[in-house]
């Protein structure tokens, strides 16, 4: 088992969007390594309090012993941030200043070839469950769901151009043996593309992050979750939001913009008289990206895109 690393994205930028101040209550949805919790609560001191949460047991041991110095003022519960309205209920709190989400994979589960999130690995198992205590794996998904609806999960969330190829060719190669490694899926994904088209970006990746996604369960609600934790916030609280693909970011963006302007009222009418009255004052008009300075030392935030509104 590899030692839990994990480099936090753009942390800088997400700690300046967050508007910080002593004294607030603040909630990071994948508290990871720790690494966006250390800084909210070395940033939050010395009365800031962090409630955090977390589906991967790794991560939540690491980031409680690097949060250890601020023994008191978090807590960590085993959980999926889209049941924050749970964990609040047990942590005695209702209203937050701030809020972080991250829906990026972390460079330890990348790293770690036994999690199977990634293509590189030969022999690597075909798991990709966030949370080791799930039933559903990537090794289930690809033996078990019929050629159709991996073709739809292919297409939807890896918008994978060749999605019924590599359906057809999985269902083919499990007819004779189950598909059981990273190496098996990643060759059948090359087998099923033609060879101009596979130049760039490794042909695999759309189809490991489409699997994963579905894994995962990542997308399911992601909107309400958006709009519920948002109304969540104190007047001023800012929530900063951290996605890693098109797919994720269109639901942020729609999210925040229902909340900005809620308004049904025809446009033709010169007053607005169904009373929807902005929550929201979305404060990046155009999503924050890495500096290259960051890109030299953290690759894996070259997806990345920051969104970040405030409570109104």
């Amino acid at each position: 088992m590899l030692e839990f690393s994990h480099k936090p994205v753009m942390p800088e930028e997400c700690m300046e969007g967050l508007a910080l101040k002593d004294g607030g209550i603040y909630f990071d949805g994948t508290v990871g390594g720790g690494g966006h919790s250390y800084e909210i609560l070395k940033r939050t001191a010395p009365n800031g309090r962090l409630i955090a949460t977390d589906l991967d047991d790794e991560a939540i041991a690491a980031a409680s012993a690097r949060l250890s110095p601020f023994e008191g003022r978090f807590e960590i519960y085993k959980s999926n941030y889209k049941d924050f309205a749970e964990v609040f209920a047990q942590a005695g709190i209702d209203e937050i200043d701030g809020a972080l989400l991250d829906f990026g994979v972390s460079s330890h589960q990348i790293d770690d070839e036994d999690r199977g999130f990634t293509y590189r690995a030969k022999d690597a198992p075909l798991d990709m469950r966030m949370n080791t205590s799930a039933y559903l794996t990537a090794e289930i998904v690809l033996n078990t769901y019929s050629e159709a609806d991996i073709a739809r999960i292919l297409k939807t969330y890896g918008e994978e151009t060749f999605a019924k190829q590599i359906a057809r060719n999985v269902v083919k190669f499990r007819e004779k043996q189950p598909i059981k490694t990273s190496g098996e899926f990643a060759e059948i994904i090359k087998n099923s593309i033609p060879a101009k088209f596979r130049f760039g970006a490794p042909c695999e990746r759309k189809s490991f992050q489409a699997l994963r996604i579905e894994v995962n369960g990542e997308l399911d609600g992601l909107y309400e979750l958006v709009i519920n934790l948002s109304r969540r916030l104190k007047k001023g609280g800012r929530i900063a939001i951290l996605t890693f693909h098109s797919l994720e970011d269109r639901i942020v963006k729609e999210a925040f913009r229902e909340l900005e302007n809620p308004c049904t009222c025809p446009g033709n009418f010169p007053v607005c008289v169904c009373g929807k009255k902005p929550e929201l004052k979305v404060i990046t008009r155009k999503p924050i990206t890495a500096t290259e300075e960051e890109l030299a030392y953290n690759s894996r935030s070259k997806c990345a895109k920051l969104r970040i509104a405030e409570r109104i």
